[in-house]
């Protein structure tokens, strides 16, 4: 089966996705650590069974807005299970927390493209909300009497999941080899990572003309009328904390809006705080139909995620549903009780504690201190948007060898007590919105070792 085509029908594209994929499997034969066991954690810290202290400056998955350990979250869960353990949405049902979660969410979440968010829907993670909104808007599409508009677009080093569904919107090879992966029906434009993609001479700007033209002249080739979305997060994560160049969302919005396709935002690592604002969608003035939420709506202390929308999508969808007597579709856990209840609790903490403002601050400090290792030799940029931030790691000798940086640089960065994300060559950092500058600090005299052994060649290059 040929892995690279479905995502990438030119040469260039190809031979990008196949850097990409060899660059990954390269990391991943280096990844020789063995097995790590973490026991405790406590604020941003985790601890090994050896006793040992970690900074976890990727707050677990992205996702641990408020620490570890919060006794307020732990509270809600107690006292939600005390109540209510379990309950369902289904049959014209309810519980509190869930009709209050969602309150909350649509009276904060930004403006969509037509109006506000009016709806909401719960799943469980956000693989399993992004396969969701595909499933919705194949029933969406049957509702408007149009079966042709079935295919999605999303973006080369997207993440959105790993469901069958949401895997094949990954814009990221190692997910879909040998899982006869990506679907009929999902496409992947250009990736806008300025530094990477773009040509020499090329300004920002140009470069964002040059995604928004790609993407035009995609949805040209395939037919406006068979696309059903557009999915892409404000910045991306696992594909390497890409920053969208200058101009990049104003000139792709109006590609969307000019063919009239709905877009989905996928804010599963960016909402609550990450990018400085509560959503990214804010940060980029994105104006989406959906918006997708996971990871940071609890800190990941429940397996919890939701689905806005708006009435653009919600409103044939609901037509449809009253035509056929019922919408089949809906997940045991979804709504959990006690998921709502951390939930509400999480973002409570997030108001209160003005989390959202303090990510933008030592977010800033953070990329101010990661920005003064880009005269480093093994450094090609340092980049990133509120509290989330890669360095890039390049060094002529080692073109050949894609991968093998960043896993020394996880290697050392780990023995000092850091836990980074070798994303290829780049090291992503994440932590916990609560992070204080001494731990910061703590974060940048670790990497700063770590070039320097880089610098000496003393790690395994084989």
């Amino acid at each position: 089966m040929d892995t690279l085509s479905p995502l990438a029908p030119n040469s260039a594209e190809a031979r990008d996705i196949a850097y990409h994929f060899h660059s990954y499997t390269n990391a991943m034969a280096h990844a020789d650590m063995g097995p790590q066991i973490m026991e405790n954690a406590e604020g941003v810290y985790v601890f090994d069974n050896q006793g040992k202290r970690y900074i976890e400056a990727m707050a677990g998955l992205w996702s641990v807005a408020v620490g570890f350990g919060e006794k307020r979250l732990i509270k809600a869960a107690t006292q939600q299970m005390e109540k209510m353990a379990y309950y369902h949405n289904f049959a014209h049902r309810a519980h509190p927390a869930a009709i209050d979660l969602a309150e909350k969410l649509v009276s904060m979440a930004p403006p969509s493209s037509s109006g506000p968010m009016s709806k909401e829907f719960y799943t469980n993670s956000g693989s399993e909300a992004n396969d969701t909104v595909m499933k919705m808007l194949w029933y969406r599409s049957n509702a408007m009497g149009k079966p042709e508009k079935k295919k999605f677009i999303s973006r080369i080093r997207g993440y959105h999941g790993v469901t069958i569904a949401s895997a094949s919107l990954t814009g990221l090879p190692y997910n879909h080899a040998s899982f006869d992966l990506p679907i009929d029906g999902v496409l992947h434009t250009t990736c806008p990572h300025y530094w990477k993609e773009g040509r020499d001479g090329e300004s920002e700007e140009e470069f964002a003309t040059r995604c928004a033209e790609d993407l035009d002249a995609m949805i040209q080739e395939e037919g406006p009328d068979t696309i059903a979305a557009f999915f892409a997060e404000p910045v991306m994560g696992a594909g390497g904390v890409v920053v969208p160049p200058a101009t990049y969302w104003e000139k792709v919005q109006a590609v969307l809006a000019k063919y009239d396709i709905i877009f989905v935002a996928d804010e599963v690592i960016n909402g609550f705080g990450r990018t400085g604002n509560m959503f990214g969608s804010q940060t980029y003035n994105l104006k989406p139909d959906v918006i997708v939420l996971s990871k940071q709506i609890t800190s990941s202390y429940v397996p919890f995620s939701a689905i806005l929308v708006n009435e653009r999508f919600y409103g044939p969808i609901a037509e449809e549903s009253g035509r056929i007597g019922v919408l089949g579709h809906g997940f045991t856990g979804a709504g959990h009780p006690v998921g709502a209840a951390v939930a509400l609790e999480n973002i409570a903490i997030i108001e209160e504690r003005g989390l959202v403002d303090k990510a933008a601050e030592t977010g800033a400090y953070f990329r101010h201190k990661l920005g003064q290792f880009e005269s480093h030799p093994f450094v090609g940029e340092a980049r990133g948007v509120g509290l989330i931030a890669a360095l890039q790691l390049v060094h002529p000798e080692f073109e050949t060898k894609p991968g093998v940086l960043g896993a020394a640089m996880g290697k050392e960065l780990y023995a000092r007590g850091v836990i980074s994300r070798p994303m290829i060559d780049a090291m992503a950092f994440c932590p916990p919105l609560i992070i204080e500058r001494d731990q910061i600090d703590a974060i940048i005299a670790a990497v700063g070792e770590g070039l320097e052994v880089l610098s000496k060649h003393e790690f395994h290059t084989a």
